[in-house]
């Protein structure tokens, strides 16, 4: 489906759900990426899944990089604005409760979520992040007050040290957010205790 901005995959809640799962897949996913996650940590739940514009040798991302961890940050100030213009549409397009929207992301899925939570706070009430780093290296000052994330990190992570992780859950505590991190003995690939660890925290 291409409207609203971005090409995407919306798939209804059942059973009375509220929850939106708003899935941002990371390099190299799509819309389709993230949706048997999604069906993993709520069966009822909304999936809302975009798929990134930015397109690095063939691969799909929510934003420029320079290099590996090299963000470039003004492209991610301009994406996650526009990203977050996209959730706004969507969730009135489809009659969605923008205060039960959980965003879920991988990687650079993550990182474009945590820069959404940062420069536009009142899009995403709550964020799973998913082997996520600190995206802009001076964050704005946000009040992120009764907003919560869950941070799942790798300790192996040949890519994202855990210090980077940690960085990431100081910037959002300072914030006023809610933050748990979660260290995985894992790389950068998603292990079945990421999934547990997001049920229970969905759970709470």
């Amino acid at each position: 489906m291409n409207d609203l901005g971005f090409v995407h995959r919306y798939l209804p809640a059942t059973g009375g759900s509220t929850r939106v799962l708003f899935l941002l897949h990371g390099t190299g996913g799509d819309e389709s990426d993230l949706l048997s996650i999604g069906r993993e940590l709520d069966a009822n739940a909304a999936l809302l899944s975009p798929r990134g514009k930015v397109s690095e040798k063939g691969s799909a991302r929510f934003f420029r990089r320079l290099a590996e961890g090299v963000f470039d940050e003004e492209d991610v100030v301009r994406r996650a604005n526009e990203l977050a213009d996209f959730l706004a549409a969507a969730t009135s397009h489809y009659g969605l409760d923008p205060g039960r929207v959980t965003a879920v992301g991988y990687s650079n899925g993550a990182n474009i979520a945590a820069a959404m939570m940062l420069i536009r706070p009142k899009t995403l009430p709550a964020a799973i992040l998913f082997r996520a780093m600190v995206p802009l290296s001076e964050p704005p000052a946000r009040d992120l007050s009764g907003r919560r994330a869950l941070i799942s990190a790798g300790r192996l992570d040949p890519i994202i040290p855990t210090a980077n992780s940690e960085r990431l859950a100081g910037v959002l505590e300072k914030a006023g957010a809610e933050v748990t991190v979660e260290i995985q003995e894992a790389g950068h690939g998603l292990v079945q205790q990421d999934l547990a660890a997001a049920k229970r925290w969905l759970a709470q």
